[in-house]
């Protein structure tokens, strides 16, 4: 008979002829540490993601539901304009980006318009 061993803790196996590991803590270990770096990767991502929303909402107007602001404002609170969720152009060719339901428009002169979008009953999700 062949001898195994556990790939995350070298132990010798028992068992099964297809078996790899000794228990599930191995295992799980096993895999969270191969999926690691992708993990990573998306964590640090939507970190990025959730502050720049933070920073939206804090900025715009619950009233209003829209502002105008300078580049430098939104700079000086570590809004990062390298990320956004979607992309939505108008009809007037007007680009906003959104973190979310909060988006921003760039305006001349380094100004933004920054809004939150009203959710509409086709954008309701149907089960």
């Amino acid at each position: 008979m062949d001898t195994r061993y556990c790939l995350e803790c070298g132990a010798r196996i028992k068992g099964r002829s297809d078996k790899k590991y000794c228990n599930d803590q191995c295992r799980n270990s096993y895999n969270n540490r191969q999926k690691g770096d992708a993990n990573a990767f998306v964590r640090r991502v939507n970190h990025i993601l959730r502050r720049n929303r933070s920073i939206l909402e804090t900025l715009i107007p619950p009233d209003t539901g829209k502002i105008r602001l300078a580049q430098s404002q939104l700079v000086d609170k570590g809004f990062n304009f390298s990320y956004y969720t979607h992309i939505y152009k108008t009809r007037n060719r007007h680009t906003y980006y959104f973190c979310y339901e909060y988006g921003y428009m760039l305006l001349e002169d380094d100004y933004y318009m920054l809004v939150k979008r009203e959710s509409r009953p086709q954008d309701a999700v149907l089960s």
